[in-house]
């Protein structure tokens, strides 16, 4: 008798196993998001919930929000949750590389752990549709005859978009002046009525923008097919693929085989149909980057925005 309870105990706990051989997690799910309902992040999280039932139907995700301190409050407080497996936190770059370089906030980028990136949201160069540049040249040409001239709004301060444009700046030699928005939503009305000369955001926007703003470049490896025109920046000449990451990460005591467990899982998320087609509907890139490829992946990402921060001001007494 004993030995049949031990066997149907080592039998709850271990992973369930779906139809396409998923390792599944053997209970549900508690996805914590750091912002509130509605953005970029929460209908990722949306996404890999309804993808998620179909591979693994005896399991809910229950999608948490904990927003504040622009995610910091949860980025904070992520290695309080149980370190089960269960728990799973949406995380974001360059967001956990700036804020605790900024210095305001209550936990280092080394506390975060990440177990898989699953997509980015590529930087975008636009400018009204109505404006008289037409194209990157044309962009380059204004902002050398009259530097400081041209403004480009972004969401936030110290953010993805200011770092963006501060990384253009410096990359052709040119002077804009950013305007940093509370978000997106602000930033767009003035896009489109024209209090600023256009924007660096990300493709999202232009997606949801089209004919009413014109794109001039795009950080991608290959030109977007919804926009096949916007030359990439590395048809201009900057090596400059990035914007703004997402990815899940884990309490930091979380066991090996529980982290590699959830990175596979989110794998087969990206590789499922339905997945890529919800993402390119939503213009986001999906990226695979599991527990493999972690420890190169964030070096050369903090590496790469700790330069950043320096040329945004950040980290200096």
């Amino acid at each position: 008798m004993n030995r049949l309870i031990a066997a149907l105990l080592l039998g709850l706990a271990a992973p369930l196993v779906s139809a396409q051989g998923l390792p599944c997690p053997d209970r549900n799910l508690q996805y914590w998001q750091a912002f509130p309902p509605g953005g970029e992040s929460d209908l990722s999280a949306r996404h890999q919930q309804a993808v998620l039932k179909k591979k693994c139907p005896a399991i809910e995700t229950i999608v948490q929000y904990k927003a504040g301190a622009g995610g910091a409050l949860m980025w904070t407080q992520m290695n309080q949750l149980p370190a089960d497996g269960a728990n799973v936190v949406g995380v974001n770059l360059p967001h956990i590389v700036f804020q605790p370089l900024e210095g305001q906030v209550q936990y280092k980028t080394q506390d975060v752990t990440p177990v898989f990136w699953f997509h980015y949201t590529p930087d975008i160069l636009v400018v009204h549709e109505k404006s008289p540049i037409r194209t990157f040249e044309d962009f380059l040409k204004a902002a050398k005859a009259e530097p400081g001239k041209l403004s480009l709004g972004g969401s936030g301060s110290n953010s993805a978009n200011h770092a963006a444009h501060e990384r253009m700046n410096a990359a052709f030699g040119v002077k804009t002046i950013y305007v940093p928005f509370k978000g997106t939503g602000d930033m767009s009305t003035s896009v489109l009525g024209g209090q600023v000369d256009g924007a660096m955001t990300y493709v999202p926007f232009a997606i949801a923008n089209k004919g009413r703003v014109r794109p001039l470049a795009v950080a991608m490896d290959k030109r977007h097919p919804l926009m096949p025109d916007v030359p990439t920046f590395k048809e201009l000449g900057v090596d400059w693929v990035d914007g703004a990451w997402r990815g899940i990460g884990v309490p930091k005591s979380t066991p090996p085989e529980q982290r590699k467990r959830i990175s596979d899982l989110w794998r087969a998320l990206n590789s499922d149909p339905e997945m890529k087609e919800l993402a390119a509907r939503s213009g986001f890139e999906l990226v695979n980057v599991g527990v493999e490829e972690m420890g190169p992946f964030m070096q050369e990402k903090v590496k790469l925005y700790t330069e950043g921060a320096g040329r945004l001001g950040l980290g200096k007494k």
